[in-house]
């Protein structure tokens, strides 16, 4: 058996036709070929899971049922396999309390800097916690110049109420004459009478010294009598000087907040030593959202402007009493617009009266009363029935209309102010975690330690710096460890991975990248590039599953799949270098590097409408003040490297605004002043990657609709009208025509001991999900499980003749999906298949004309050909006087389109201004565009 190479022989995982194909080892090796061409079936479903297999059956039969298996990939043999090690994109942590920190393990290294060498603070008074012997402490007093007088006091009291008699008679039976009582001395002969409900301090006098050289061993015998009274603390009174404060434990001297010894459990917000009590650790709360209660303050309450669960306006509802008593208190009417409402009248609507009570006149059929009582408020309203109801359904729609907001003790920190009061280099754990990936290797460079601190520290510092540096090595310095691992794109978590993988140092193994360079900017290609050649290089082989031409061309290998797309591809169309795929006229990806084929650029670009949406002073995230012009009509693309605040501009703002004044839906826009022009536009539709359904039950058919007009076709047909079949009967989701032993589902889930669940066909339908009698049923010799088992090109011939199913399925096939199935289950498709089912969606509605299309980065998973068709689809969209606006990376739709708007100059905080606006070739002439440099070239072409 060869060493340096991976031998697969027949493959035929999905739509793979038998192919061998053989790889060099340790080398960058990228799969490419169109979307749907088997790719991935290849890297993931045949490479990598045999790999997995091996590995886990290796381990014991205990070890096993804790580790998912995976069934044996329907190969003939793959040899010179290695340890696999995925890195995928549906990896993204859920749950929120992962943060970048806690993914990436820098923040461990952090927990463990802070409890080493952290410098605990009061976090009343911002005094440093120190933790000092007695020596310590004479060695500071004896710094005072020579006959310096003081006294030696031990507080026994402090800020506590009461008479203390008993504290008074216990230090005189123990031979103290004075004591000093808020700051005055009294004698112990005489009766010290003392206010009972005030809070007072005593401090018991041990001694009266004077500095001289002989004072050393009664005074360090006075601070041991004095600590010994009040538990480690002493005050040193100086004469006519301030006064000195110790301790011998971590605890405040004045405020008496003590610090347990500082350890890394005190640094997590996931363990109850160091997380927030009020939050948990979370950092936010789930509070009912005042905006999306009065979500268009331009509205009056008569009008609709309250959106509230049970207090949307309606004549002689009880709704209506409360908001007349409250119009009549705070002198406004039903008709003022909520904008107008006084500040009081407002905090009443929203929060409540308190304790004072509101004239009610209600008037009903029955008759009339008039009562008096106050009101909770909207907001108190919904939290209070959020709380007690037992309806999941009143649960879920006061649900919408809440928000997380920052815990009000911790300020969204999510720590206790004790482990918040602990500084390295001035500033806390969270104020560290807070600084992008950038501004945190600075100020390591720039941190001032101590010989002692550095012996300890040197290490994790090491540790710490080397993980910063793989982020920044792979395009993510503008991240912040503090940020939330739900919030990050599937390309920001598979370069996480990517970047801890290379700071384990393995070797000989097999990594397998599935579209690495998703989400990222041209500029930052080569730097994601050179993190791929450094895992090579340190003795790995990497499958890289990927479009990207500047990965195609820096390759070691390239294995091209195809020729086309589902039935039409599972060939190896050409292996070898970029050269070899060129050479090879089969091959389309050949066919776009070298040339022969490309995406021209519009001779010339739209005008538009002559209106526009501007959105004024947007301060979302990193934005500074950024005023937006999108020009209506046009193709619009929002560029500019990661995280210089795009998705802040579109998603955050521009989407949630239109889709809340537009189609009512209850979102809540990031921060901005103003927007104009929302009269020329009539609704707002966003298509983003997440899934179309979460359940095996949803697919391309179902969710599009088609479904529907299919089912209906079939009822029509002379059978089900004998048989007195409805369109209902042939669905598999409802009791009638599915299986009832698997419940339509078509498969049947078997739970096994020390193995992973099997799921097998079901036995009375053989996986076809319907009854007998259903599937008799026969439309052109076809059953409705043949039809949802057709793909969508199949799908076209057959219902060629029947116009309302045939523009939906033509519009599946429109965004480059003729490959997939009807009935494909959702969780089977990927993020960029599901974008597109949703756009061909959108595309079978009826135009009106006035739309707005949102899209975030549409080409992912995207081959050149396919980015093709869509640029083609996206252009007949604009046509039609709809206006898109894009938010992407991918050269090829940002040269074709009419308008760019550039974030930038760089991530995170250096991030957040317009740096150019106008045509391509517009940006292409900014010096400072980044994008404007790579467009150049192309647009030269």
């Amino acid at each position: 058996m060869s060493r340096d190479k991976i031998v697969i022989k027949g493959a035929r995982e999905h739509n793979l036709k038998n192919i061998d194909v053989t790889l060099p080892r340790d080398q960058l090796i990228v799969m490419t070929g169109l979307s749907g061409s088997g790719k991935s079936s290849l890297a993931f479903d045949t490479i990598y899971a045999d790999g997995q297999r091996r590995y886990v059956e290796s381990l014991s039969s205990y070890a096993r049922q804790f580790l998912g298996q995976m069934d044996k990939p329907d190969v003939d043999s793959i040899e010179g396999l290695s340890p696999a090690i995925s890195i995928d994109q549906k990896t993204t942590s859920r749950n929120p309390r992962s943060t970048v920190g806690t993914v990436t393990e820098i923040y461990d290294y952090l927990r463990l800097l802070y409890a080493r060498i952290g410098v605990p603070h009061c976090p009343v008074c911002g005094r440093v916690i120190e933790q000092q012997t007695v020596d310590q402490m004479v060695d500071a007093i004896l710094k005072l110049p020579e006959g310096t007088r003081f006294q030696v006091l031990a507080p026994v009291v402090r800020g506590r109420k009461g008479t203390h008699v008993k504290e008074f008679e216990a230090a005189a039976r123990s031979g103290f004459a004075r004591v000093r009582v808020d700051g005055n001395l009294y004698d112990l002969e005489e009766e010290i009478k003392l206010e009972k409900n005030i809070k007072h301090t005593i401090e018991i006098v041990v001694d009266r010294l004077v500095i001289n050289d002989e004072v050393r061993s009664r005074l360090a015998d006075s601070i041991e009598t004095a600590t010994g009274l009040s538990g480690g603390l002493i005050v040193i009174d100086v004469i006519g000087g301030e006064e000195m404060h110790f301790s011998q434990n971590y605890a405040c001297p004045e405020h008496g907040v003590s610090v347990d010894e500082l350890a890394p459990r005190m640094f997590s917000f996931n363990n109850p030593f160091g997380a927030c009590e009020k939050c948990t650790g979370l950092g936010t709360f789930m509070r009912v959202d005042p905006e999306l209660l009065l979500p268009n303050k331009k509205l009056s309450i008569k009008q609709g402007g309250v959106k509230a669960s049970g207090w949307y306006y309606s004549p002689g509802s009880i709704s209506e009493m409360y908001y007349k008593a409250l119009a009549k208190r705070y002198n406004f009417t039903l008709d003022t617009p909520i904008k107008e409402i006084s500040a009081e009248g407002l905090q009443a609507l929203l929060y409540g009266t308190g304790s004072e009570k509101l004239e009610l006149y209600r008037e009903t059929e029955r008759g009339e009363g008039r009562y008096y009582a106050s009101f909770e408020g909207l907001v108190g309203n919904l939290e209070r029935r959020f709380r007690e109801t037992t309806s999941d359904w009143i649960k879920e729609e006061i649900a919408g209309f809440m928000n997380g907001v920052a815990c009000p003790d911790c300020n969204g920190d999510r720590l206790k102010q004790t482990s918040l009061a602990v500084t390295v280099g001035g500033i806390n754990i969270t104020q560290f975690t807070q600084k992008s990936v950038r501004d945190e290797l600075l100020f390591l460079d720039t941190l001032e330690l101590t010989e002692r601190e550095h012996m300890i520290a040197d290490r994790i510092l090491k540790e710490i710096r080397e993980r910063l540096g793989f982020l920044q090595s792979v395009g993510l310095e503008y991240l912040t460890l503090f940020r939330n691992a739900q919030t990050l794109s599937g390309g920001e978590s598979q370069r996480i991975r990517l970047a801890t993988q290379i700071g384990s140092y393995l070797v000989g193994v097999l990594y397998i990248l599935d579209e690495p360079s998703i989400g990222l900017h041209q500029r930052d290609n080569s730097k994601l590039i050179a993190t791929m050649q450094r895992l090579r290089d340190l003795g790995n082989t990497l499958i890289v599953v990927e479009h990207d031409e500047d990965t195609m061309r820096a390759a070691d290998y390239i294995v091209d799949i195809g020729p086309g797309a589902g039935v039409h591809g599972g060939e190896l169309v050409a292996a070898g270098t970029v050269a070899d795929i060129m050479a090879e006229p089969r091959s389309i990806t050949g066919q776009y590097l070298s040339g022969k084929k490309q995406i021209a650029v519009p001779k010339e670009r739209r005008k538009g409408t002559g209106q526009a949406i501007r959105i004024i002073d947007a301060t979302q995230n990193n934005l500074k003040n950024v005023t937006a012009e999108f020009p209506l009509g046009v193709m619009t693309c929002v560029t500019g490297v990661s995280g210089s605040g795009k998705s802040s501009l579109i998603n955050d703002i521009l989407y949630k605004k239109l889709a809340s004044e537009l189609n009512g839906a209850k979102l809540r826009p990031g921060k901005f002043a103003d927007i104009e022009g929302l009269e020329y536009v009539d609704k707002v539709i966003g298509i983003d990657q997440s899934p179309i359904g979460r359940t095996p039950r949803s697919n391309p058919a179902t969710y599009t609709g088609v479904f529907t007009d299919i089912r209906t076709l079939f009822s029509q047909t002379q059978d089900a009208k004998m048989r007195g079949y409805g369109p209902g009967r042939f669905s598999f989701n409802v009791k009638g025509g599915r299986c009832e032993a698997c419940e339509g589902d078509g498969i049947i889930k078997i739970e096994m001991h020390f193995l992973p669940d099997i799921y097998v066909p079901c036995e009375v339908c053989k996986g076809k999900r319907y009854n007998r009698e259903t599937l008799e049923v026969k439309y052109k010799d076809k059953s409705i499980y043949d039809v949802l088992d057709m793909t969508v090109e199949e799908a076209m011939g057959f219902f060629e003749n029947i116009p309302r199913i045939y523009r939906k399925i033509k519009t599946l096939s429109d965004v480059g999906l003729g490959y997939i199935k009807l009935g494909q289950s959702a969780t089977t498709l990927s993020g960029g298949e599901a974008q597109r089912v949703k756009l061909a969606l959108e595309l079978a509605k009826r135009e009106t004309g006035q739309t707005v299309y949102i899209l975030d980065e549409p080409t992912t998973g995207l081959h050149v050909a396919d980015v093709h068709k869509l640029i083609t689809v996206l252009q007949k969209l604009v046509d039609a006087g709809n206006t898109i606006i894009v938010i992407e990376h991918n050269l090829d739709i940002i040269k074709v389109s009419d308008h760019i708007i550039d974030l930038g100059p760089e991530g995170g905080d250096a991030g957040g201004e317009i740096i150019a606006i106008g045509t391509p070739e517009e940006v292409a002439a900014c010096e400072r565009s980044y994008t404007g440099q790579y467009l150049k070239p192309l647009l030269a072409k």
